[in-house]
């Protein structure tokens, strides 16, 4: 059986999950949690000191506790998996292949594939949604030797992640993910039910095996009243890299 201590800074966790105490609010005061779990404020200091730990919180001596960051950051599969992330968020996912057709390799597709310029690769544009609403466009390049696997998954398919893995066995390892603003042109704004250059939310990436061959490639670009992308670092861990627009 858990602790006392731990079971209040499990409770903590998910109320900042929920949002209850967004990023940047304060906790109640130690008084005031003791209170309200019916505990000694050292029981409460232990549950803090747990958070604090985690970088979930930060503490001061004599102040109340400013929440930092959320659990709710996203795992690899569910940064690359637009379904696992909905589904970790309670949400149901839906997609919808538009088009879907085989073209030689540009130059582009090339460096991004690591294939030869011309190679035949599969063009995919989905539509994606949130309970039925959509809400992103994926354009992806499948490299030539993951296409054929691509080219018979149903057009309706929630996960495509999930079907490769499951036909195929391929896990997706490694990526790259480049954000940036755009606005939208008359093919998204049609398929996302938006105003022609509307703003969006673009991430381009590419994803690559455990050995470092690349899968993928896309653009993807979200409403951007939909989504939302937040980074935590520290100054022991920075996985965020700020370039300049290309």
């Amino acid at each position: 059986m858990a602790a006392r201590h731990e079971e209040i800074a499990d409770d903590l966790r998910r109320a900042i999950d929920r949002e209850e105490y967004t990023i940047g609010s304060r906790l109640p005061s130690e008084a005031e949690l003791a209170a309200h779990y019916d505990v000694s404020r050292g029981t409460v200091r232990q549950a803090i000191a747990a958070l604090t730990a985690e970088g979930l919180i930060g503490s001061r001596q004599g102040a109340r506790r400013v929440v930092l960051a959320s659990r709710r950051s996203q795992s690899f599969a569910e940064l690359r998996s637009f379904a696992q992330w909905a589904r970790a968020m309670g949400r149901e996912a839906t997609g919808h292949v538009v088009a879907q057709e085989y073209r030689r390799a540009t130059e582009e597709d090339a460096v991004h594939l690591q294939l030869r310029a011309g190679t035949p690769v599969l063009h995919v544009l989905r539509v994606r949604g949130l309970d039925g609403e959509p809400v992103l466009l994926e354009r992806t390049v499948y490299a030539d030797w993951i296409a054929p696997a691509v080219e018979v998954i149903e057009p309706d398919c929630p996960s495509v992640t999930q079907r490769l893995y499951d036909d195929t066995g391929l896990v997706l390892a490694y990526g790259e993910h480049v954000i940036d603003a755009v606005t939208a042109g008359a093919q998204d704004a049609r398929l996302l039910g938006i105003r022609r250059t509307s703003p969006l939310l673009r991430i381009r990436r590419v994803t690559t095996t455990r050995e470092g061959r690349p899968v993928e490639w896309s653009d993807d670009r979200y409403r951007s009243d939909a989504v939302t992308f937040s980074v935590h670092n520290s100054v022991d861990s920075n996985a965020l890299a700020r370039k300049t627009a290309k």
